[in-house]
């Protein structure tokens, strides 16, 4: 069971392990997969792998199956690929193959022990120009940039506004129209953490809680358009977009990042 600290849901030692031990799967699937990612490969057969990855864990994928909305039915793929502008919930493709320079952003999410594991990452198929290079490189340093605002007594306002300062600050724009989440029987649990927003503001942050961070930054300006398979986020000017995620708990001190892959 979850105990409440105001609205929003504290683990216990025991779900804090489950938790753990889920983001370890899915950590350990997403690094086996950005591994692969090279010129000529299909998307489609990147998330077969990660279909079979994720089975030999013992584990099910979160992604598969799931119904965001009745407009775009449940979600076909076992992971999330998304490629240049496209920026989340990109469907794996047979026509859908890499080439020098592109980049993709693996995002894979598992549930095991009936918790979640959730994290993704953004890599340049090859060598990428250098605006694509700054961009991947500025999108990771801006999550570790938040989630070292991620401790108890903060509040989420903290972290979306260190975020959203550190993108801005290299010339880039944060997506407004996806957020971070809480992360533990369910995909998406309280509190919601925008990648932009108010020092100071929203929810109070306390130790046990556990949190995917996932700064969505654009090259370009920051709206985003849905595809007409009614899942796939790119954005409206056709730029690039990156994406990192860990899920992290929340400690009287440094977030401790659980979507650690396996040594």
């Amino acid at each position: 069971m979850l105990r409440r600290s105001g609205q929003l849901p504290v683990k216990t030692d025991e779900e804090v392990q489950r938790v753990r031990e889920s983001c370890v799967i899915a950590a350990t699937v997403l690094d086996k997969l950005c591994k692969m990612v090279a010129p000529g490969l299909n998307t489609y057969d990147l998330d077969q792998e990660g279909k079979k990855l994720i089975e030999g864990f013992g584990a099910e994928s979160a992604c598969y199956n799931y119904v965001g909305s009745a407009k775009a039915g449940a979600y076909p793929g076992y992971t999330c690929l998304s490629i240049n502008d496209e920026v989340v919930h990109g469907i794996g493709s047979m026509k859908r193959v890499l080439r020098p320079g592109d980049n993709i952003t693996v995002d894979v999410v598992v549930r095991y022990n009936d918790f979640i594991g959730d994290n993704a990452r953004t890599v340049i198929v090859g060598h990428g120009d250098e605006a694509m290079t700054k961009l991947v490189k500025t999108t990771e340093e801006a999550l570790y940039h938040g989630i070292s605002f991620a401790k108890a007594k903060n509040r989420v306002g903290d972290i979306s506004n260190a975020v959203q300062k550190y993108v801005e600050k290299n010339g880039m724009s944060v997506v407004r129209d996806f957020v971070g989440h809480g992360v533990g029987r369910s995909m998406h649990e309280d509190p919601q953490i925008p990648n932009y927003g108010r020092r100071g503001s929203g929810p109070k942050l306390h130790a046990g809680m556990t949190i995917a961070i996932e700064p969505m930054v654009n090259l370009g300006a920051p709206p985003i358009q849905i595809g007409s398979d009614g899942w796939t986020a790119s954005t409206a000017d056709g730029l690039p977009a990156a994406h990192f995620e860990h899920t992290v708990l929340i400690t009287e001190g440094d977030a401790e990042i659980l979507t650690i892959p396996e040594k």
